[in-house]
């Protein structure tokens, strides 16, 4: 005889066709809404998880991991600063920088801005606007001569292209005896970058000695500017180089930035997916029902069972093993079809933004412009291990249930 008798009998149960065929469309239902729920707590996990990838890469790309500036003003001897700076274990680059807010027009358009003046040869090192650059070179920016780089959808607001000229305008006022007028300059745009994210519409960058002339910085450097190699270390690291530095110095980094939208994303996470959970909770908990519409319907099955001597344990092994194998077929399958979508979940949204006409993630709106995906194995492995365990716990009370079947009681009327 086949030793593991509970598992024989659970497997032969399952693959019986059943008279009842609504019991057989409830464990139809129930292996579906596991395969769904599962499925869609890997896609929905792998965006969030894309989500927060491109919040790295392209948003912490472009703004500065950490800012060290003078208390004083401009900084001085910022060469010295910068050197002494980039040795410290834990920073990968540094650069100087002279930042400030202005507005951008060009003719009737007009758009608040956020401006820094750099130095292309440092500021390749550590920032990725030299990698996103779609018309001109960072590398134009060349002293004297005001040139600008736009982010694309500013350029795109604006209505300029390379060669065209914008009017910077920084809320300040010079005051002479004409009267009170604003700083304003005229630069060329020389260069467009896009990154696919919000700081295509906001940012701007002139060479620094242009920036430190208009925006009046009298050292010609307001301070350096810091990449991580580990970004959650930014407020730590940042600290301790300038407690290490002679002088008073100020010190910014991107958690009092862009922190707030990182929390987001992560809180966001957090919930959807224990509100995804729930769902699968739900679904693999369906097998109670299904199970015990099944234990009701094979009565007489359980009392002959009992009088050829198996032991309330072998039946309640059985209906454990038929409702397991329910879960565990619908686990796997919403793993599988999970697994595929998230790889391409991307092209996927893209394909119907083009079939549709329309734009899900307008860069206006969103921080990028585009549905991103990374799937990560570990949260595969929780989701399997959460869908597979559940569906384990769902089959024990009608299990239990089977196992206190009374051969006499059972058999009375049949």
């Amino acid at each position: 005889m086949f030793r593991p008798l509970p598992f024989f009998v659970g497997l032969r149960y399952t693959r019986a066709k059943r008279r009842n065929h609504f019991i057989s469309f409830i464990s139809l239902m129930s292996m579906v809404g596991l395969t769904l729920g599962v499925c869609v707590l890997i896609i929905v996990m792998s965006v969030m998880n894309g989500f927060d990838r491109e919040l790295k890469q392209r948003i912490l790309g472009m703004v500065p991991h950490a800012t060290i500036t003078s208390a004083s003003g401009g900084m001085q001897d910022w060469q010295k600063v910068l050197d002494q700076v980039s040795e410290h274990k834990g920073i990968v680059a540094a650069a100087p920088f002279v930042d400030g807010q202005g507005m951008l027009a060009s003719g009737s358009q007009v758009r608040g801005t956020m401006v820094y003046g750099i130095d292309p040869a440092y500021e390749e090192k550590v920032s990725i606007v030299n990698q996103h650059m779609t018309q001109g070179a960072l590398e134009a920016l060349k002293p004297g001569e005001f040139g600008i780089v736009l982010g694309e959808i500013m350029a795109q607001y604006l209505g300029v292209t390379l060669g065209d000229k914008v009017t910077m305008v920084l809320p300040e006022a010079n005051v002479n005896l004409a009267g009170v007028f604003p700083r304003l300059k005229r630069f060329t745009v020389v260069g467009i970058f896009s990154v696919g994210a919000e700081v295509d519409g906001s940012l701007a960058y002139i060479n620094i000695q242009d920036a430190a002339r208009f925006m009046r910085v009298s050292e010609g450097v307001e301070g350096i500017r810091l990449k991580m190699e580990n970004l959650f270390e930014a407020p730590k690291l940042a600290w301790d180089v300038a407690v290490q530095l002679p002088g008073r110095y100020y010190v910014q980094d991107w958690t009092r930035t862009q922190g707030q939208l990182f929390q987001a994303i992560q809180m966001e996470k957090t919930m959807v997916g224990l509100l995804l959970t729930l769902i699968v909770a739900v679904a693999a908990f369906n097998i109670v029902s299904t199970l015990v519409m099944v234990v009701t319907d094979k009565q007489s099955d359980i009392a002959i069972l009992r009088t050829l001597g198996a032991s309330p344990k072998t039946i309640m092994g059985i209906f454990m093993v038929q409702g397991s194998l329910i879960g565990v077929v619908g686990t796997l399958l919403g793993i599988v079809l999970g697994i595929i979508a998230a790889l391409n979940v991307s092209e996927i949204v893209s394909g119907l933004e083009s079939l549709l006409g329309i734009r899900f993630l307008s860069p206006d709106v969103y921080f990028i412009s585009y549905l991103p995906s990374e799937l990560q194995w570990r949260d595969v492995a929780v989701i399997s291990i959460a869908g597979l365990s559940m569906s384990f716990l769902a089959t024990l009370y009608p299990a239990w249930r089977a196992s206190k079947t009374q051969p006499a009681e059972a058999l009375r009327y049949d």
